[in-house]
C-alpha cells in the first residue's frame, strides 16, 4: 500500500452547480480509506468515479498524457479543478505511478516511436516491438506487463475498452502478481465483472451515496451480467 486515503471537501467549490462539485456522491463523502492494493471505483456513467480518478492523479503528481491540441466544443472549466479539493494521505512518502485512460493510449504510443527513432532500445522496455504496429488490445497489454514490474501507484481508467475476455483474466493475472510482490497499487475505474474478480480486490461503489464498498456480488455489474447470460433473449424483447 501506499496511498491510504482519499479525503474529499467540495463545500468549497467555486461552482456548486456544475459538474463534478454538484454530484450528491462527491459531496456526501467525506473521505475513501483505501483497504488493498488493488481497488476498484465502479458505479453508472456519470457518477463521477474517472472524474475522480483523475483528480487523484493530479493530486499525486502524476502526469496525464494528452495531445497538445486537446479540445471540446462544450469545455467545462471546473471539471479539472476538483484535486484542488481533494487531499490524499500516503502510507510512506510518495511514490511516482502512472495514469491509464484509453483515450490517451495511442498518443503514448505515437510519442514511443518517436523517441525510439532516436534510441530504439526504448521498444525493448515494451517488448521490442512498437505499440503502434500490435493490434489495440496487444499494445495495451505490453505496456501493462512492462510499466506495472516497477514499485508505484498506477491508476486505470477502464482499461476493459479493449481487451477480450481472455487478456482481461491475464489483466486480473497481473494486478495478482504485481500487487503480491508490494512494489505496485492499483486504483481502477472499470465496468468490467471480470475485473472486478480480482482476488483480494475491494470494490468502491459510486451508486450508493456517500461511496461505500461492496461485495464483489452484489455490485450491478455482477448481478446483470448473470442475468443476462441465464436469460438472454428477455433482455432482448420489446
Amino acid at each position: 500500500m501506499h496511498l491510504t486515503r482519499i479525503a474529499i471537501d467540495v463545500r468549497r467549490s467555486p461552482a456548486p452547480e456544475r459538474y463534478p462539485f454538484r454530484l450528491r456522491v462527491l459531496r456526501a463523502t467525506g473521505r475513501i480509506e483505501l483497504q488493498s492494493p488493488v481497488s476498484f471505483f465502479v458505479g453508472e456513467n456519470g457518477t463521477g468515479k474517472s472524474t475522480l480518478l483523475r483528480a487523484v492523479a493530479r493530486r499525486c503528481g502524476i502526469h496525464i498524457w494528452k495531445p497538445d491540441d486537446w479540445t471540446r466544443v462544450d469545455s467545462n472549466p471546473y471539471e479539472s479543478r476538483l484535486h484542488e479539493f481533494i487531499a490524499v494521505q500516503w502510507c510512506d512518502g510518495p511514490v511516482p505511478g502512472s495514469y491509464f485512460d484509453a483515450e490517451i493510449a495511442r498518443h503514448f504510443a505515437e510519442y514511443l516511436d518517436e523517441w525510439a527513432v532516436a534510441d530504439p532500445g526504448m521498444l525493448d522496455y515494451f517488448g521490442g516491438r512498437s505499440l503502434l504496429t500490435q493490434s489495440h488490445g496487444q499494445s495495451l497489454m505490453s505496456f501493462f506487463r512492462a510499466r506495472y514490474q516497477y514499485r508505484g501507484l498506477y491508476l486505470l481508467d477502464e482499461p476493459e475498452t479493449a481487451l477480450s475476455p481472455k487478456s482481461l483474466l491475464k489483466m486480473v493475472r497481473l494486478l495478482q502478481a504485481a500487487s503480491a510482490k508490494g512494489h505496485a497499487q492499483f486504483i481502477i475505474a472499470t465496468h468490467s465483472p471480470i475485473l472486478m474478480a480480482c482476488p483480494g480486490a475491494v470494490i468502491y461503489s459510486f451508486d450508493h451515496v456517500p461511496v461505500r464498498t461492496v461485495p464483489y456480488t452484489d455490485t450491478e455489474h455482477y448481478r446483470l451480467y448473470r442475468a443476462f447470460m441465464e436469460d438472454p433473449e428477455s433482455f432482448l424483447e420489446d
